[in-house]
C-alpha cells in the first residue's frame, strides 16, 4: 500500500479547498457523466464524492470505469469546492469533491448480495449470513459506535464513583438461577461439566466479602432459553455491588449515571429522583411490573360494582375468585370503529383471556351488547369509578387475576399505540420496588421471585414463619418505556438467613453445600450488608437507538434458534474430540404426534 490516508472520508469541509489529500476507502457507486467520472468512497467516518476527470488525471481516468461497488481503493487528489449550485447540503462533506491525481486498487469485490449502505428491505436471513456487509452499513455501525460510546461513558462513571473492575470466571459451576445453563465438559476431569455463567452473582458477593466494597464489570452472561425481539442467548450485563449500603443508595447511584448519560448524549436533563412505583401499585394500575409511563390508561378494579350484578359473565368471574378490572380510553369513541372493538377478543386470546367486553361513551347514551344488564345503580357508580365522560370508550377483562392483568397490560399498550398516545421520542424512567419475595410454582410452592440471595425486608421477616407470600424485599427493578433494563436486591449476608431462606425452598442442606457451598462458607467469615443490581445492557442501546430488536445493536447476534447464520454454529465436531472428552452421542427421535 503506498498511499496512505491522511484524512477519512467524513472530515473534509470547504475550508480544505486546494489541500492535497489521500483517502482509503470503499467505493459506493460509480457515475460516468460524459467522460468524467464520480464514485462516492466511503468509510466508518463518512462518505466524500470523488472525480476522475481525463484532463487532470488521464492514467487514472481510464481505468476508473472498472472499479465496482465495494471495491477497496486509495485515492491522492486535490480538494476542491463544488461548482456552484451543486453542493450537496444532506452530506458532511457536501462542499467539496476531490479531483484524483493518482489511485490505487487495494481489493477488488465480488458482487454484494445486497445494497450495503441500503439493507432494509433485505430478509433478515440474508443479512445475518453477510453480517459483516450489514455491519460495513452507516445504520449498524453506527449503532456499534455508539454503544461503544456509552460502554466507555458507563465504565469511567463507575471508576470516578471509586469503583474496581473485576474480571469474574467464565467457565464456573452450574447454579439454578431460573434459567437452564449452557454446559462445557471438562476434559481434564471427565464425567465433569462446567457451566457457562447466567450472572456473576456469587462471584460478586464473594468480592464484597473479600472487602473491595464496590465492584463493576461490563459482563457477558449467558442463558439457554428460548429467544425473542429483545432476548439472546448470550449477553452483556453492567454489574455491580456495594457494601455498607442499602436500597437508595444502590438507587441513587444508578440515576447518577442515567442523569449523566441523558445529559451526555441526548442533552436531556434527568429529573431526580426517578418516580417509585410498589409491585403492587404496578400490578393493579398496569397489569406488570414493568409499565410504560408515557402515557396514561390506568387499569381500575370494578369488582365491587359487579358482585351480585345480572351480568353472568362479570358475576360469575368475581364468585370465581377472579376479578373484573377497566381501562378508560378517554376520547376514543370517535376513533375506534366496531371492527376495531372486536378485534380485542382475539387479541388477548395468548394471555387466555376469553373476551374483552366495552362500552362506547357515545353523544345519545352509552352504546354496548352489555349494558342492558346492569342496573341504573351498577351505571352509575361504574361511571363515576371510571370518570366516564361522553367520548370515551370503556374496557373490560373479567377473569382470575393473572389473566386479567396479562390481557389488559397488553391491551393498555396496544390501544396507547393505536390511539397516538406514545411519544417515540420520550425516555421515561421509573422504578418499581416492594417485589414479593417468593411467588408459587406449579405446585403452589415457594420460588424465588429474583433469586435465592434475596434479602427480605427486616419488618418481613417473621411472617417467614406463617405466611411467606407476604414477604416483601427490598428489590429494585429500573424500567424504561415499559421495559426493565435493571433489577437488583439487597441480599443476605447472614448465614442462617441465608439457609433459611434455602430451606423454604426446597434445597437441602446437602443440595445446598453442593451448589453453593463457597459463599455459603464465606458467609462465616464477616459479610457486609451488601447490595447490587444488574443493567441489561443490549436492552438499552435498543431502547436508546430506537430499534426493534436487540439484534440491530449486537455485532454478530443469535437467531431465534440460537444459530449464527455467519459462522453456522452450533456445528458438528470430530469424533476424535468427544472421545477426548468421553461424550458418546445418542440421536434422539422425534414423537410423531
Amino acid at each position: 500500500m503506498k498511499l496512505k490516508r491522511t484524512h477519512n472520508c467524513g472530515e473534509l469541509r470547504i475550508e480544505d479547498s486546494g489541500k492535497d489529500i489521500v483517502l482509503n476507502g470503499w467505493v459506493e457507486n460509480y457515475r460516468d457523466h460524459g467522460g468524467v467520472a464520480f464514485i462516492d468512497l466511503f468509510d466508518r467516518w463518512g462518505l466524500t464524492q470523488v472525480v476522475f476527470d481525463p484532463q487532470v488525471a488521464p492514467e487514472a481516468h481510464a481505468v476508473a470505469h472498472t472499479l465496482r461497488s465495494q471495491f477497496v481503493i486509495a485515492i491522492e487528489g486535490e480538494v476542491r469546492a463544488r461548482p456552484e449550485g451543486m453542493a450537496n447540503p444532506n452530506m458532511d462533506t457536501g462542499d467539496v469533491e476531490v479531483y484524483v491525481k493518482s489511485f490505487e486498487l487495494l481489493n477488488k469485490s465480488a458482487t454484494p448480495p445486497f445494497d450495503v449502505q441500503h439493507s432494509e428491505d433485505v430478509n433478515a436471513e440474508t443479512r445475518l449470513v453477510h453480517r459483516y456487509l450489514d455491519l460495513r452499513g452507516k445504520k449498524l455501525q453506527n449503532n456499534m459506535i455508539f454503544r461503544s460510546r456509552v460502554t466507555g461513558m458507563i465504565r469511567n462513571y463507575f471508576l470516578g464513583n471509586d469503583f474496581v473492575e473485576v474480571e469474574t470466571p467464565i467457565l464456573t459451576k452450574s447454579t439454578p438461577e431460573g434459567a437452564r445453563d449452557y454446559l462445557v465438559p471438562s476434559r481434564v476431569n471427565p464425567g465433569n461439566f462446567y457451566a457457562l455463567p447466567q450472572s456473576p452473582q456469587l462471584f460478586k458477593q464473594s468480592l464484597m466479602i473479600a472487602g473491595f466494597d464496590r465492584y463493576f464489570q461490563i459482563a457477558r452472561c449467558f442463558r439457554d432459553e428460548d429467544l425473542r425481539a429483545d432476548r439472546q442467548p448470550e449477553f452483556t450485563q453492567v454489574d455491580l455491588e456495594m457494601s455498607f449500603v442499602n436500597r437508595d443508595d444502590i438507587m441513587g447511584m444508578l440515576e447518577g449515571l442515567f442523569k449523566d448519560l441523558m445529559k451526555d448524549l441526548f442533552d436531556k436533563d434527568l429529573k431526580l429522583p426517578l418516580p417509585r412505583i410498589t409491585y403492587d401499585d404496578a400490578m393493579m394500575k398496569y397489569g406488570c411490573d414493568a409499565p410504560d409511563l408515557r402515557f396514561d390508561l390506568e387499569i381500575v378494579d370494578c369488582s365491587d360494582v359487579f358482585r351480585e350484578s345480572g351480568f353472568g359473565v362479570f358475576k360469575n368471574a368475581i364468585a370465581a375468585g377472579g376479578f373484573v378490572r377497566s381501562i378508560n380510553l378517554k376520547g376514543a369513541a370517535d376513533k375506534l370503529s366496531r371492527k376495531d372493538l372486536d378485534e380485542m377478543t382475539p387479541f388477548i386470546k395468548p394471555f387466555r383471556g376469553k373476551g374483552v367486553a366495552w362500552i362506547k361513551m357515545n353523544e345519545d347514551g352509552p352504546q354496548s351488547p352489555i349494558v342492558k344488564f346492569f342496573t341504573d345503580e351498577e351505571s352509575k357508580a361504574l361511571y363515576e369509578k371510571m370518570g366516564a365522560e361522553k367520548g370515551d370508550v370503556l374496557i373490560f377483562v373479567a377473569d382470575q387475576e393473572k389473566v386479567v392483568c396479562q390481557s389488559l397490560a397488553a391491551l393498555r399498550d396496544h390501544m396507547a399505540k393505536k390511539l397516538g398516545l406514545v411519544d417515540e421520542n420520550e425516555l421515561n424512567f421509573s422504578w418499581v420496588i416492594d417485589f414479593p419475595l417468593f411467588e408459587k410454582d406449579d405446585e403452589g410452592n415457594p420460588t424465588s421471585v429474583h433469586h435465592p440471595f434475596t434479602a427480605p425486608r427486616p419488618e418481613d421477616e417473621h411472617l417467614l414463619d406463617t405466611d411467606v407470600f407476604k414477604v416483601k424485599t427490598n428489590a429494585y427493578d429500573l424500567v424504561l418505556n415499559g421495559n426493565e433494563i435493571g433489577g437488583g436486591s439487597v441480599r443476605i449476608h447472614d448465614g442462617e438467613m441465608q439457609a433459611k431462606i434455602f430451606s423454604l425452598l426446597g434445597i437441602s442442606d446437602d443440595e445446598a453445600k453442593e451448589k453453593f457451598g463457597f459463599l455459603l462458607d464465606a458467609l462465616k467469615f464477616g459479610a457486609p450488608p451488601h447490595a447490587g443490581l444488574a443493567l441489561g445492557l443490549d436492552r438499552i442501546m435498543m431502547l436508546f437507538l430506537g430499534t426493534d430488536s436487540i439484534r440491530d445493536v449486537i455485532a454478530f447476534p443469535k437467531t431465534q434458534k440460537a444459530t449464527c447464520m455467519m459462522t453456522d454454529a452450533p456445528g458438528v465436531v470430530a469424533e476424535a474430540q468427544l472421545d477426548e472428552l468421553g461424550i458418546e452421542l445418542a440421536l434422539i427421535e422425534e414423537d410423531d404426534d
